[in-house]
């Protein structure tokens, strides 16, 4: 399969972004008839160069639909895996120990490949993923912010060779991947996960990259996969 990096993603982006923002106050119509949760914790991990700033607008719907929902507290996410994972994990263990429960992930973009790897780490933390826009193979290589690393001298091929590493792990929970074929900054095709031994479902939106934290869509499927994760984490412990 081949995969070719994003371009000219700034203005088509902007344009989407803008359409998001104007068209969110139309989940105000409908959120009292979507799925509400039982207060299950959960933690939102926003992407790259970004940070709590920008899940804002998510983590305030989440809780209209009764969730306790968290940011990472970590400010920027920089990009730096190795140097942010820890954080992550921290942040995971406090929360879990604070509301006596599991957590449910939801990661934008790269901030869906810390939700994976911290997953892997505390399996017994974390009950499902929902990823948005996460490029999942070769790490930044197929997105546009590969331009950025590269100017800092960063391999992007060294960095997708460790994304192969990682993926090859199974993961030990169950995920939810949204991603849209007019993303102008992850390539789509990079956001599908190649290890054939993960429960990932796939649910398609026709969104920008940017748009996806204000997308009335995004929010609708959001508030559709947290319920029903959260009633299948019920059950079990019933």
């Amino acid at each position: 399969m081949t995969i070719e990096r994003p371009r000219d993603s700034v203005g088509p982006e902007i344009a989407r972004w803008v359409r998001g923002v104007v068209t969110l106050p139309g989940v105000g119509v409908d959120w009292r008839a979507l799925p509400r949760g039982l207060g299950q914790p959960v933690l939102v991990i926003p992407g790259f160069m970004t940070g709590d700033w920008s899940t804002l607008c998510l983590r305030r719907f989440l809780r209209l639909l009764d969730y306790r929902v968290y940011g990472w507290g970590l400010g920027q996410n920089h990009g730096g895996l190795r140097k942010l994972l820890p954080g992550v994990i921290a942040r995971i263990d406090a929360i879990a120990e604070r509301r006596g429960a599991p957590l449910l992930l939801i990661g934008w973009s790269l901030g869906g490949v810390l939700a994976r790897e911290a997953a892997r780490a505390r399996p017994d933390r974390v009950t499902r993923i929902i990823t948005l826009g996460t490029p999942i193979i070769g790490g930044p290589k197929f997105t546009a912010a590969a331009v950025q690393y590269e100017r800092r001298g960063i391999d992007v091929d060294r960095l997708a060779a460790s994304a192969a590493k990682r993926n090859a792990a199974p993961l030990p929970v169950p995920v939810t991947a949204i991603y849209s074929k007019n993303d102008g900054v992850v390539a789509w095709r990079a956001c599908f996960d190649p290890n054939p031994a993960n429960v990932v479902e796939y649910v398609e939106v026709d969104t920008g990259h940017a748009e996806m934290g204000f997308s009335a869509d995004v929010y609708r499927i959001l508030a559709s996969e947290l319920a029903r994760a959260s009633n299948q984490s019920r059950g079990r412990e019933r």
